[in-house]
Order: structure tokens, then sequence, then C-alpha cells
């Protein structure tokens, strides 16, 4: 049997892992700052990582929702403390995706109301809910197109308003930034608005921090910048480090019933085990704090800088546009100089590294970036950040 070929594939074969490094299986060192699509949120291999999930293994790896799971009380109650969303419900699930889904039919089971108003250049998931959520026609099968969801434009506040004034919209979803679009953050004028909106109307303000929540932007979740706080949030990828796990927070304000919402394999053992650790190492680490430090060396770094039309993001959410003559920059990060970046398109470089990612690897990466573009070296940044 051969593989279902949707994925194009750099011909590189990871097989080892420790913090931000990767060697691959002849032996090459790389240094990782996309993190697999912003999922290693506290570095490859960490040894508390390895200890918590190993201990958990050799007790109980799964068991059904159908019995007591105290390591799903004990991540709820740590992860609406370290949030501050402590008075929400967690609904825990095994991807983004199915967040996303979760978290729209709560809206819809809660409202009454059947449709869905998401932004220009949104991604959401590939589950059927999240595709029709997501502005992107290449991943939409004709199942999908349900009819049931209308795209906005960021920062329209009056064509907002002017859909939702119709009526019968159940939720409104919206990433604290969008990642795979590029690194487009809404501003704070425009999502207060959009909370406004959403009270005025009935409809439940749905933020999806899958890729910009868990420290990633110097704060828990993005949005919290601005002040906003959400009727339901989404959390995915960083949550715990690689392991398959989800989470919707629900405001107390909606109100569950048995059977609205179910999953089979969601918040099992291993899985609450390896979301504790990552807390843990937050915490423990100040991993939030070094996030915001590095992700402001960062920006003070590319500042001016020649081969790049606009820099975008907060802390390790990073977004650096190309302009037209540097196209390709990226390939020659990875295979010259061996540094792991995302991509947008074929114009903009991703950077999301884990949060234990080091000034020193920052300083490292924009040495290469430099060299390579043929610019001069910024000068290094007083004091180190730690990692």
């Amino acid at each position: 049997m051969n593989l279902f070929e949707v994925y194009k594939l750099w011909d590189i074969e990871p097989v080892k892992g420790a913090g931000t490094a990767i060697w691959d299986k002849n032996g090459i060192e790389y240094t990782d700052l996309y993190g697999g699509h912003a999922v290693i949120s506290v570095g490859h291999c960490h040894p508390h990582y390895i200890s918590r999930i190993t201990e958990q293994l050799g007790k109980l790896g799964f068991y059904s929702n159908a019995v007591q799971n105290p390591l799903q009380k004990e991540l709820a109650e740590r992860l609406g403390k370290i949030s501050g969303y402590g008075d929400y419900s967690l609904f825990l699930c095994n991807s983004g995706a199915e967040a996303n889904e979760n978290a729209i039919k709560t809206a819809s089971f809660h409202t009454g109301r059947s449709k869905v108003m998401a932004f220009g250049k949104a991604f959401h998931g590939r589950t059927s809910g999240a595709v029709a959520a997501t502005d992107n026609p290449k991943i939409q099968a004709p199942f999908n197109k349900t009819g049931n969801v209308v795209f906005a434009a960021l920062e329209d506040l009056e064509g907002v308003e002017k859909e939702l004034s119709g009526g019968d919209f159940a939720a409104v979803i919206i990433e604290g930034i969008q990642g795979v679009a590029g690194i487009y953050e809404p501003s704070g004028e425009f999502m207060r608005g959009l909370r406004s909106l959403c009270d005025k109307y009935g409809s439940i303000l749905i933020i999806d921090e899958i890729q910009s929540g868990y420290g990633r932007t110097g704060k828990f979740f993005a949005h919290q910048h601005h002040g906003v706080r959400a009727d339901i949030v989404t959390t995915a990828k960083g949550m715990a480090n690689g392991f398959p796990i989800g989470g919707v927070l629900i405001s107390p304000d909606i109100k569950p019933s048995y059977g609205m919402l179910g999953t089979t394999f969601g918040g099992n053992h291993l899985a609450c085990t390896a979301a504790l650790a990552v807390l843990d190492i937050i915490e423990d680490e100040h991993l939030i704090e070094n996030a915001a430090r590095v992700g402001e060396y960062f920006k003070e770094a590319f500042l001016g800088d020649s081969a790049i039309k606009e820099y975008r993001g907060r802390g390790l959410m990073i977004g650096l546009e190309l302009k037209d003559e540097f196209i390709g920059l990226r390939d020659r990060l990875l295979f010259e100089r061996h540094f792991f970046t995302g991509a947008a398109g074929a114009s903009v470089i991703r950077l999301l590294p884990s949060l234990t990612v080091t000034q020193e690897c920052a300083e490292s990466f924009v040495k290469a970036w430099k060299e390579l573009t043929g610019q001069s070296l910024p000068r290094p940044a007083e004091p180190p950040c730690f990692g």
C-alpha cells in the first residue's frame, strides 16, 4: 500500500531532536524555528516532558470518557488559572480542527441559530464545519459548501454589522492572529468592536487561538493584548508539544447538556499528562516572558531590513514578507544554513519557534539571514534572553 500523496515533502528525514535542534538520518543538524507548524512549544524532547509521559504510560495510557479521569480536572484548573479563564469550562478533543468544530456546534446549540461569520484569509481546520469556515476554496469539497458561512473583511466593522443585523448568526469566529494567511493580526479597535457587535446581536464570539495561543505572542492568548474576552476560545497546537490534543474553553453563560458533544480519544490520560507537563515548563521557565523578549529582538533586528516588504506579528509568531528579488530565500536558509522555517505562499516566511528559543539562537538566524541577503549585522541586544 502507498501513502495518499497530499503533501510535497522535503528530502529530509528527522530522527532526533533536543530543544530547537533537529538531526536528520545523515547526522546533519538543523535549527527548528518553525516547531512543526507551531506545535513544539517547549522544545524537542524536554526532560520534564519525557519524564511525565513515561511515568504516566507506566500507569495507564488510555481509557474512555465513560469513567472519571482526574487528569482532565487538573488540566482544566491549571489551564484556567494560567490563561485567565478560570471561570470557564473545558471540553477536550484531539486537534484544532475538532476544537473549532465543537466550538461552532456549541454556539449553534446555545443560540438555536445556523449561520457563522468568518473572515477573509481565515484558516480554521480541515474537518467539515472548520473547512466551511476557512477561506480557501482549494480545501473545500462540495460537501463542505453549506451556505451557512459568510466571510467578512478584517477591519470592516460596518460590513460585519450589516451582516449580523440580519440575525441568525450563531457565532463569529476569528483567529487571534491569522497564521496560515501570513501572520495578520486584527487591530485592537476591530476586536473590541467585534466584541460589542456580538453582544448587540446575540452572536457567540469564538476566538481561534490554535496557532497564536499558549504564550506564543507574549501573552497566553493573542487576543488578550487587546483587552477583549471571548465567549469561546479554541486551542490545540502548542498545548501538548506534539501529542494530539485540543481544547474548547466555554463561557459559564453557555450551559452543557449530556450528549451534545463527545469524543473517543479526547482528554485521554497521556494527552492530559503531556498538556500538564507543558504548563509546568511554561510556568517554571517563564516562557511567556521569554517569547516576548526574543520576539522583540527579532522585531528590532529586522527593522529596516532590505529583503522584506513588511514585518508582521507579535512575540514568536512572525511573518516576514519578502521583496520579489528575495523569493527563494527560505530554501537557501534550509539547505545552505540548515534553518527550518515556515511559509505562507511564496513570499512570506513564518517563524514559529518553541518558546524556549534563546537569544543566541535568534542571533544566529539573523546573522545567517543578513549574510545571505548581503546586509550588515545588527548589534547584539543586551542583556541576552534566557531560553
